[in-house]
């Protein structure tokens, strides 16, 4: 059975009127979870020391810092604080933390319902919505604490993942592989991005590709990862793709997302006993967001039965 983390704290990082990655996407996301056989935990608070990680003390200390007491404090265009993000932002690390734990000990699968979402946070920038790189953090997790040699990060947000490839650089017992429209925000991802040990692979798609054209573009990606044999897969699961979110222009459907998951989970299945953890990114139609959700538990749920 899927186990499910969250916390009521993720609703205290609350954004401006109109943002879209809003407190409501956690309630769509209930929505998609709602009925689901899976298990749910409270997602612990994370430690300093697993955010150090990946990111410098300064940028820690400088996200905690610039909480407001009232109101919000604006670190770029599109990414804000509020008096709860801190709290939110360690839920999320706390969660992807204890997920890695889990699947490392007991086995299974892991979903990370929380937010603010993490995979456009640099080492030592906030952007993109994002304040801590939190699944890069699950990643070292894994290797530092874990012992792991060989752990493969897998991002199908619709942006390009640059602060995990940031993150993740110079780390070559990572593979990390992100798909992404492009050109798009934040403007990185080009395939000529490989990382210091060439274990770096981005899959840039053009505005309007739809399911098939993405099939063709990860299964030999996943084919590779077979040969590789990682110990562990997480997934920057974001599900801005969708044919009906407002903030990008590929065609993907709920069945995209379903066929994606359980290509992954496939691999694991043959590399790492199934063990996969995966973590809420991007998504920002509500009613594309809950469907996309349901779509991937329930996957991650079949084929961990």
């Amino acid at each position: 059975m899927v186990l499910v983390l969250t916390h009521d704290d993720c609703l205290t990082h609350v954004t401006p009127p109109g943002h879209p990655e809003q407190v409501n996407r956690l309630v769509a996301v209930e929505r998609g979870l709602a009925g689901l056989a899976v298990t749910r935990q409270d997602a612990p608070m994370g430690e300093v020391a697993d955010v150090l990680r990946c990111h410098p003390a300064s940028h820690h200390d400088r996200i905690k810092a610039r909480v407001p007491v009232q109101g919000w404090a604006q670190l770029d265009a599109d990414t804000h604080l509020s008096p709860g993000s801190y709290l939110a932002a360690m839920r999320a690390v706390g969660g992807i933390c204890h997920a890695v734990d889990h699947v490392l000990t007991t086995g299974g699968r892991a979903f990370a319902a929380t937010r603010p979402p993490g995979h456009h946070a640099t080492r030592d920038t906030a952007m993109g919505f994002c304040l801590f790189g939190t699944v890069a953090i699950g990643a070292m997790r894994a290797l530092d604490l874990h012992g792991l040699t060989r752990v493969a990060v897998l991002d199908f947000d619709v942006h390009h993942g640059n602060g995990t490839q940031d993150l993740l650089w110079n780390e070559p017992r990572v593979r990390f592989v992100s798909s992404h429209q492009m050109p798009l925000y934040p403007g990185t991802g080009h395939p000529s991005e490989r990382g210091a040990h060439d274990q770096i692979t981005n899959l840039p798609l053009a505005e309007g590709t739809g399911g098939a054209r993405m099939r063709e573009v990860w299964q030999p990606v996943l084919d590779d990862l077979l040969t590789w044999q990682p110990e562990l897969i997480l997934i920057s699961a974001g599900f801005d793709a969708h044919r009906a979110d407002p903030l990008a222009g590929l065609i993907w459907t709920e069945n995209d997302f379903a066929w994606l998951t359980g290509a992954i989970c496939d691999v694991a299945d043959e590399c790492c006993e199934g063990r996969v953890v995966s973590s809420l990114e991007g998504g920002y139609d509500l009613d594309a967001l809950a469907d996309s959700v349901a779509a991937h538990v329930e996957e991650l749920a079949r084929q961990d039965a």
